[in-house]
């Protein structure tokens, strides 16, 4: 077995080896795509690739490379014509590698896309790379080479090993047969012999094992005697009877005897049946799963068996709520429990029986069977719960004297209590308190886990919508603001985050409503401003958690080592884009849209697309000058986040960047602001404004209109960052699961319009429903490293400079 694992371990290692290689040869391979990608331009509607020198620099020198680029339609650009020509082409920016044969040699290739638009609309432009695998195949063997001499002295030592350990590890087994095989059959006593402490265990589950059997055999033990003992007497009096009749000439006596007989012959079969009862019950007790059993349809079977001339004289009594009550046991024991104390009853008492079911505020429920027979003396009813022990009145009833000591052995193995009770005005009360769960409350927390009330989606989505609607004006908070906890503050939150606090406010209360005692402190603030102020610690507090739309300043402060991971149960269904590290992760999901004033923009005059708006623009100079308004991207980490990602996708990016410093656009910092002076009129068009804030705005009422881009959409997500100091990570935990779960998503599909990012999230603002508003590529903004290199000083420094040049030549 050792060889043969040694051979598949070998086989392993060769195929990790190849899959290493691959992999981190991957990785320069789609790098020099990539760079091949970044220097596609469009001029005069052609596609044009200015190969750049580092593409091939950052493959193997020692290798054939081979490259091609296609236009939109398939069209070659530049590049070998011949490669590949039966792969799809490229429809998005994610790598897709494949090992394929060209020229007679195998060759491992990249394929990616690069998203253009032109006049004739937008389109992918496929960017193939391919190098020989020489370089693999060399990297591959001396993995290979390096791990083949361990595996081969640990297999020779493992072999020796394993030779003597086991003639040592199998001895003490030895011991142990010896001294069961010298014990007497009946000799079932804890086994008491030296073995080592890996084998203790195994000494002690024989142990565990010969006491219950020894339980279970003088249990068994006990039955018999017990039968025996109770069975003699009525098997005596019929004998007795029987031969006494069997000399009986006179035809009146010999029925009375008859009529003896039958009795004696009911008790003795109503005592077996009760004995083998009591051995069932008895094993049951022990060996039974463990069942949900409602409470009502349990005593309706019950009633429901009961012999037809009988059934009329019981009377289910069931109290309100109890039909969702649910207890945890057995059935057959708790049906056999409830059979016999209604069979006492009908046994011992004429007239009607009552079965009542009552929940109860300790958590449990009522069960009771009540009588008007002759009841049980205060000094009976302990006795008569003990097996074979019947009370004084009993003479003259067949009975076994076992009903209630097995009623009392099921209730009392399912946690319950058996009281006797003196009924008013006469007759006895049995009453059974057994504890319940209720069948329709939500599944049970794990362990550990702080117990959470589920908040009530409507009133959270009402609260968000006249929020929305009263305060969607209200300026940024210089101090934090207190949202006071459910009840005695026991602990508090401290929020820093750039989302408004009106439609924050809605996420607070619905996860206040799951935490009692959690008071939340939120400070409102920009993205520049909170990322530098919590750098500076200048924030005026330790914030928990940092929310911020800028999710390439939040990478950043997770890439440098300012954040903590949690890997959060949400994270499984959230969009593999929407988190890294499991310390940068988003839960909102929000287009960058266009907005405009419908009173000054009629209908059918509205740019679909970007391209239109750049055209719209430079036709109509003198209509738009100073009534067009986008980010200042210099002051906005959002907006520069926005812009950075427009550069990267759209080639006519620089185009729309010179309509804006044409009609001199004002610059902002500010959605809200934007979003204020279009409904005004003040402004015609709004550009990448968050489309979460545009949308609620038009819900509570604003006169603005609002285009989704047909081209392509820029997609981003709200991102939480848990700061390695904060004071109480594990409250910022919690608020990151709920913001995650169905609830919290519910809050933003809601009217807040933050937009729920969990697939089939429900409500009016999901991923599905934002997707269709719009016929353009949903481009989402991935939480991937990529975005740090947007933040490089020089570059951002240089694309700046380039901006304000265009935008806004000679203002500040």
């Amino acid at each position: 077995m050792l060889l043969g694992a040694a051979v598949l371990l070998m086989t392993f290692i060769s195929d990790y080896a190849n899959r290493a290689a691959d992999q981190a040869l991957d990785r320069l391979l789609s790098a020099a795509a990539l760079s091949i990608a970044g220097a596609v331009l469009v001029e005069d509607g052609a596609v044009v690739v200015e190969m750049p020198f580092a593409a091939f620099a950052m493959v193997s020198g020692e290798e054939r490379v081979f490259y091609t680029v296609l236009g939109p339609q398939g069209e070659h650009v530049t590049g070998y014509a011949d490669l590949a020509p039966e792969t799809p082409l490229a429809a998005s920016v994610d790598p897709v590698f494949s090992d394929i044969r060209h020229n007679d040699e195998a060759v491992r290739m990249v394929r990616l896309g690069r998203l253009i638009s032109t006049a004739e609309g937008t389109g992918w432009v496929t960017i193939r790379v391919a190098e020989t695998r020489g370089a693999r195949a060399a990297l591959a063997a001396e993995i290979v080479g390096a791990a083949l001499v361990p595996v081969a002295v640990l297999t020779l030592l493992a072999l020796a090993l394993v030779w003597i350990v086991i003639g040592r590890a199998f001895a003490p087994l030895a011991v142990i047969d010896r001294a069961l095989r010298q014990r007497r059959p009946d000799d079932l006593s804890s086994l008491d012999v030296p073995v080592p402490v890996e084998v203790q265990r195994l000494v002690g589950g024989l142990n565990n094992f010969m006491g219950r059997l020894e339980q279970s055999t003088a249990r068994m033990g006990d039955l018999v005697t017990e039968a025996a003992h109770q069975v003699r007497n009525p098997l005596a009096s019929l004998r007795a009877q029987s031969e006494m009749a069997l000399d009986e000439p006179d035809a009146a006596e010999l029925r009375a005897r008859v009529g003896r007989i039958h009795t004696s012959a009911v008790e003795a079969s109503h005592l077996v049946t009760q004995l083998l009862m009591d051995a069932t019950i008895s094993h049951r007790m022990e060996t039974a799963v463990i069942r949900a059993i409602p409470i009502v349809a349990l005593v309706d079977e019950v009633v429901g068996r009961l012999d037809p001339d009988l059934r009329p004289r019981v009377t289910p009594q069931i109290g309100p709520g109890t039909d969702t009550l649910v207890v945890m046991g057995d059935r057959v024991g708790l049906r056999e429990m409830l059979r016999n104390l209604i069979d006492n009853a009908l046994a011992y008492a004429p007239g009607m029986i009552e079965v009542a079911i009552a929940a109860q505020t300790d958590g449990t429920v009522r069960l009771a069977v009540l009588d008007r027979g002759p009841g049980i003396s205060d000094a009976d009813k302990a006795r008569v719960l003990q097996r074979f022990v019947r009370g004084s009145g009993a003479s003259g009833t067949v009975g076994s004297g076992l009903g209630l000591a097995i009623a009392q052995r099921v209730v009392t193995g399912h946690g319950g209590k058996l009281t006797l009770c003196d009924r008013a005005g006469g007759g006895l009360e049995i009453v059974v308190a057994l504890p319940v769960v209720d069948k329709q409350q939500p599944d049970k927390q794990q362990p550990g886990a702080p117990q959470r009330k589920r908040a009530p989606v409507a009133g959270v989505l009402l609260c968000a919508a006249l929020v929305t609607a009263l305060d969607a004006t209200s300026p940024l908070s210089a101090e934090p603001l207190l949202f006071a906890a459910n009840g005695p503050e026991t602990q508090q939150l401290a929020i820093a985050g750039t989302t408004d606090t009106a439609l924050f406010a809605p996420y607070i209360a619905a996860f206040q409503a799951g935490a009692p005692g959690v008071a939340v402190r939120y400070l409102e603030t920009d993205s520049l401003a909170l990322y530098e102020g919590f750098l500076a610690g200048t924030l005026g507090f330790a914030p928990d958690l940092l929310i911020s739309s800028a999710s390439d300043l939040q990478m950043k402060l997770a890439n440098d080592g300012h954040a903590l991971s949690h890997p959060s149960p949400g994270l499984a269904a959230l969009p593999a884009w929407a988190q890294w590290r499991a310390e940068v992760i988003g839960f909102t999901y929000e287009p960058a849209v266009i907005i405009y004033n419908p009173r000054l923009m009629p209908p059918g005059t509205q740019p679909r697309n970007h391209l239109d708006l750049a055209v719209l623009l430079e036709q109509e100079p003198a209509r738009f000058a100073g009534r067009v308004a986008t980010y200042d991207i210099a002051r906005s980490g959002l907006g520069y986040l926005l812009a950075s990602q427009d550069q990267q996708i759209s080639s006519q990016f620089w185009r729309l960047a010179a309509a804006f410093g044409r009609v001199s656009a004002r610059l902002s910092d500010s959605s809200p602001a934007i979003l204020d002076n279009v409904a005004s009129g003040e402004l015609i068009l709004g550009y990448n404004v968050l489309g979460s804030y545009a949308f609620a705005r038009q819900a509570a009422g604003a006169p603005i209109g609002i285009i989704v881009p047909d081209d392509y959409v820029l997609v981003l997500t709200r991102s939480m960052v848990i700061p390695r100091t904060a004071p109480n990570p594990d409250l910022a935990r919690a608020f990151v699961d709920f913001a995650l779960s169905p609830a919290g998503q519910q809050v933003g599909a809601g009217p807040s319009a933050l937009g729920a990012i969990m697939p089939g999230s429900a409500g009016i603002w999901t991923p599905e429903r934002i997707s269709m508003l719009g016929t353009g590529v949903i481009q989402p903004i991935a939480l991937a490293p990529v975005l740090l290199v947007a933040l490089d000083p020089q570059r951002r420094s240089r694309f700046l400079a380039t901006w304000q040049e265009i935008v806004a030549p000679g203002r500040p």
